[in-house]
């Protein structure tokens, strides 16, 4: 896993950079201030952010934002902050896991892992919800087309259904886009 780091205290990143490759972790990149993580993660593609909160330039919730806003990816936070206000506007901001310093190894990797999989879940829901609304776009423009052909023609709803499923094999187009030109041609009618 490639993963940006961006701290703008030196030995914090530097000892942050040493856990994380001796985890296995590949850094791919390293920022001293937010503006630098938003640019390095737009040109090195990270598979997951650590972003320290307090950063000169742009502090690292406004960074994260940033970041999610171009290409979805889980970030963990670090702070020497616990306060609220502060952890309300990384969880808004999209972060999916948030550390406070001074941590350890055994703190990071298991923030890291949960991160992934949150980031994981709620990729795998959009991609459900994608595809119900999908399959609820076909079914109305499906029934809408099935009306037509009921009013227009005089079928019967299995009737012309049959007919909108006959059109699509012998066209070898999906019943929606059937459905569409049904619609698109008693509708222009």
């Amino acid at each position: 896993m490639r993963i940006l780091v961006a701290e703008d205290e030196t030995i914090i990143r530097l000892d942050l950079k040493g856990l994380l490759e001796n985890a296995g972790y590949e850094v791919c990149a390293e920022a001293r201030d937010g503006i630098e993580a938003v640019e390095l993660a737009s040109e090195t593609q990270p598979d997951l952010a650590i972003l320290d909160v307090k950063m000169p330039r742009l502090d690292g919730i406004e960074a994260a934002r940033r970041i999610l806003d171009k290409r979805p990816i889980p970030i963990v936070m670090l702070t020497a902050y616990g306060q609220e206000e502060l952890v309300s506007r990384a969880v808004e901001a999209g972060v999916f896991g948030y550390l406070v310093k001074p941590f350890r190894e055994q703190d990071l990797l298991p923030a890291i892992t949960t991160a992934r999989a949150r980031h994981d879940e709620l990729t795998a829901l959009r991609e459900e919800a994608e595809s119900l609304s999908e399959a609820l776009s076909a079914r109305k423009v499906i029934e809408r087309a099935k009306g037509l052909l009921m009013t227009k023609e005089n079928l019967t709803e299995q009737e012309a259904f049959a007919r909108l499923r006959k059109a699509s094999q012998v066209s070898g187009r999906p019943l929606k886009v059937v459905a569409e030109a049904v619609v698109a041609t008693f509708d222009a009618g």
